[in-house]
Formats: structure tokens, C-alpha cells, sequence
């Protein structure tokens, strides 16, 4: 996944998967359309936007390119219902149902109020935090919320029922009317015409990457007050302990070193074989949203990815992915290592990393890190999670373990965060980046139970304190100077 004036964006605008067929029926056939493509991940946009098409299935096509379910649909939940709890540091996000619902949910809105909600972050009962990322959707066109609101409305079924849990955050965060002054400063935008950003369009790429997939909202860094930092967009981002990497255009910071099939690849699959795996939040996204998108989205957004101005991180000479030499790896000299590795990370009794290593990843990633000659198990070299800047993805993987659903199949890496104390997490990656990936990175414990937590606190929650009692002492001083010139008067 966000943040806004209170609150970490944590939904990943990631890059997702794929489809191939186009709807060619003809308008008999439209109304089986909508369970077609419930079935069918190969109907894309071409198909519902044909004259052929159909509304509702628009408006599915437009909920999921929008990544609509990865929030308002909750583990095990019904369709759209809410209750899926977005992390952040002032405390967990409680997203609202947007079933058709009269009493729980938008039932009672019309289509105007949806479009406000939708693109100005202001629903009929109050101000939205900005983790439903209106700040994007502000870009919508017209003809798009028209169809999202039809399907919402016509096709999902009405839940009547509220979320378990609501919204709780600690003063002054559950001040929703705060949001005002921050829409003022970061919100705001101009619909997109219709004809500019219709498939084939010029403008098709930068509509799906910056409007519907909000890929900003992840992948730019924020500011002291959490807005985006525009003059770093897409310059990758920390959040909720992983980390968003850089998608602008650099051939070493970036993905410009990626050809367009390997985005796409990547889009469809969330792997690039030799380049990146999708983990997190991006791994929900290629889920949810983008591997449902036909072949020509997904190509326009490798498309406008390749032209996003190049962002540098200083001092970074070689592509994360660029290390492509293991050091050498000893691990045969172990006796039986497979038959002790296991009991000393249960009773928490080894911090060696390479032991750890070899009881809980090198069934999978191989000894010497190589993976499997498919790569379903990836290899650990030629892998931006450990030949980056940043070890918040290996750690987080080995923690919390990656969950990705394809077209063709289902990823899954066991979560070590309930087996591997703090201290054994921090080897075993320190173990992996040395022998196969950036030997300058290292990782403390400290530092895995801070991104296991949501990483650094943000800046603006560590001043509340600070700023309450400046607001109160200015109050007290206003009011003071307000009794004075009361005094005077008489």
C-alpha cells in the first residue's frame, strides 16, 4: 500500500499481472460478460470498453484496475464489505464497506457524493483518510466513476452489516475535520477527459499508473507532514516496514536497466526472473488488481514507467539486481546440518546464520543460493531484495513471508516471524546478504523488531506532543491578549 496529514499510505500501488483475450461477442452475449470475466482473467479492457460492452463489467474492470477489493474486502470477508485493517503509526485503519448497503453502507449515495468521496476524499458523514487514496482518484474521469458507481450499486451484493471494528486512533488523529487543512496543502486534482486516456491513448500509461493503480501513493517518499514529495515521484518510499523501490527511469536506482517485457512480466506475475519478486503490499496488488488487466494496459505502463525522469541515489553504482557473483559458500562442511538446524532455531539457542540458513531456507533457495533452475524458488543473487540499498525486504520476507496469487499459480514462502527470534532473523539475513547479495548492508536485531513494528515513527507523530502544547500555549496567549484588550476597553 499510504500517508496523509496522520497517516502512512500502506497500500501498495505495485506492478501487477495480466490478460490476453478480447470480448469479440455480440450484444446478446454482453450480459454473460460480467461472470465471464469473474471467471476469465484474460478479458481486459479492450473487451468492456468495445461497443459491444458492457457497463457493469466496465465498472468491474475499473474497481480492479483501481485495486478496490485489496482494502474494502477483508481476509475471508464478503465482496467489498470492509473491516481490512490498513496499518499505520497513529494506529489501524478500518476500511468501510462499500456494498450497496442502505444502513451500512453507500446505498443511500448518490452518485455525485460517491464522486466527491471518490476524488476529494469527503464522504457524506465527514472527511476520508487519505489511506483511500483520493489524492489519485482525483484524476478519474467522468465516464469511470460513472461505471465504478454502477457497479458498485448493480453488481455487488449489499452487506448489512458494519465492520467488526471501526477506526480508533488517538487524539488529535480521530479528528477527521483535521483533514480539511491537509487537502488544502496535498489533495486536489483535475479529472482526466475521457478521450485522452481511452485504451490506445497517448495518455493510457500515466492514467493507469498515476490514477487508478496510485502507484505514487507507495513509491514516493513523504513529507514532514506525510504529502508526497513530488520532486521525488516514484523515487521509492519505506512503509509498513517493507520498502517501495524506485520505478522512475535510472538504469541503476530505477528500473530503466528493465526492458518493457520484463515490467510486463513482472506486472502479470510479480516476478522478473534475474530482477525482482513481488512481496507486501506489491504482492497483494499483483493479486487483487493489476495480473486481471488485459496485455495492452500493462504495456502502456511499462511504457510510461520507461519515461518517469531518472532518480539517482547517490553513491549507488550497479543495479540492486546487480550482483550476480555468490561469495563462496562452505555450508557442506556442516555435519548434518539439516538435522540440527531446525532444533536450534527452536529453542532460539543459534544465532549463526549460515546454520539458520541451512535448516530454513536452503530446501527452497538452495545452498548456494541459486534457487531452482525455473527460479519459482528465486535465486538470492540477481535479486533487488538483497543487492539493494535496503535489507527491508529480506528481512520483512523472512518475517512475514510472501503470499502471491498468479494467473497460473500461487507463490508461497513461510512466515519465520512466530519460529526466529529478533536476534536469528537479523543473522540469517546478514548471513544471505553477505554470501549472496550487498556485502555493506548489515541488519540488527533492533533493527527487525523496528520493521516487523511498521519501521521509523514518522516525524509528525513524534512532534504531536510538541505541537499540542504549541497550539495550547498559543490559545493561552490569544486568550490572554483577548482579556487584555477586553480590560483596556473598559
Amino acid at each position: 500500500m499510504r500517508y496523509s496529514l496522520v497517516l502512512p499510505l500502506v497500500l501498495a500501488g505495485a506492478l501487477p499481472a495480466a490478460a490476453d483475450g478480447l470480448y469479440t461477442g455480440g450484444p446478446d452475449a454482453a450480459p454473460d460478460l460480467v461472470q465471464r470475466i469473474a471467471d476469465d482473467s484474460t478479458l481486459g479492457t479492450e473487451a468492456l470498453l468495445s461497443p459491444e460492452g458492457d457497463l457493469i463489467a466496465q465498472g468491474r474492470y475499473i474497481a480492479t484496475a483501481a485495486d478496490c477489493a485489496a482494502c474494502h474486502t477483508a481476509p475471508g470477508g464478503k465482496d467489498m464489505a470492509g473491516g481490512y485493517a490498513i496499518a499505520s503509526p497513529m494506529g489501524a485503519i478500518i476500511a468501510s464497506n462499500i456494498t450497496p448497503s442502505k444502513e451500512f453502507g453507500i446505498g443511500n449515495w448518490s452518485e455525485e457524493q460517491f464522486a466527491k468521496a471518490l476524488r476529494q476524499g469527503v464522504a457524506p458523514d465527514g472527511h476520508l483518510y487519505p489511506a483511500m487514496p483520493y489524492t489519485a482518484y482525483a484524476g478519474m474521469t467522468d465516464a469511470d466513476v460513472h461505471a465504478l458507481y454502477s457497479y458498485l450499486m448493480q453488481q455487488v451484493q449489499p452487506v448489512d452489516v458494519a465492520p467488526a471494528q471501526q477506526t480508533q486512533l488517538g487524539f488529535p488523529y480521530d479528528q477527521r475535520w483535521l483533514m480539511a487543512g491537509w487537502n488544502l496543502m496535498f489533495a486536489g486534482g483535475t479529472p482526466a477527459q475521457a478521450a485522452d486516456v481511452a485504451p490506445g491513448a497517448e495518455g493510457r500509461g500515466a492514467y493507469l499508473v498515476n490514477v487508478l493503480g496510485h502507484c505514487q501513493t507507495c513509491h514516493t517518499p513523504r513529507n514532514l507532514l506525510m504529502g508526497e514529495t513530488s520532486s521525488a515521484y516514484l523515487g521509492g518510499a519505506d512503509l509498513n516496514g517493507w520498502h517501495a523501490p524506485n520505478i522512475t527511469s535510472d538504469k541503476i536506482s530505477g528500473i530503466g536497466g528493465w526492458s518493457k517485457d520484463e515490467i510486463v512480466s513482472y506486472l502479470r506475475s510479480g516476478a522478473a526472473h534475474g530482477k525482482a519478486q513481488a512481496g507486501g503490499a506489491m504482492a497483494e496488488a499483483v493479486g487483487k488488481s493489476f495480473r486481471h488487466l488485459s496485455d495492452a494496459d500493462l504495456e502502456a505502463i511499462a511504457g510510461y514507467l520507461k519515461t518517469v525522469p531518472a532518480i539517482h541515489a547517490e553513491g549507488q553504482t550497479i543495479p540492486s539486481y546487480g550482483v550476480t557473483k555468490a561469495a563462496d559458500v562452505q555450508m557442506m562442511a556442516f555435519d548434518a546440518p539439516i538435522d540440527h538446524a531446525p532444533r536450534a532455531m527452536a529453542d532460539g539457542s543459534s544465532t549463526d546464520g549460515a546454520e539458520i540458513y541451512a535448516g530454513a531456507c536452503s530446501s527452497c533457495h538452495q545452498l548456494d543460493g541459486a534457487g531452482t533452475a525455473d527460479q519459482f524458488y528465486p535465486s538470492l543473487s540477481a535479486n533487488s531484495a538483497t543487492g539493494g540499498l535496503s535489507a527491508a525486504n529480506l528481512v520483512m520476507a523472512v518475517a512475514n513471508g510472501i503470499h502471491r496469487e498468479t494467473n497460473g499459480y500461487t507463490v508461497s514462502m513461510p512466515a519465520f516471524g512466530d519460529t526466529l527470534s529478533d536476534p536469528q532473523i537479523a543473522a540469517v539475513s546478514n548471513y544471505v546478504l553477505t554470501s549472496f547479495g550487498n556485502k555493506d548492508l548489515s541488519v540488527t536485531a533492533q533493527d527487525v523488531a523496528q520493521m516487523k513494528a511498521g519501521g521509523p515513527t514518522p516525524w509528525l507523530l513524534r512532534a504531536t506532543p510538541w505541537l499540542l502544547g504549541g497550539a495550547v500555549l498559543v490559545l493561552v496567549l490569544l486568550l490572554a491578549a483577548l482579556i487584555g484588550v477586553i480590560r483596556r476597553k473598559r
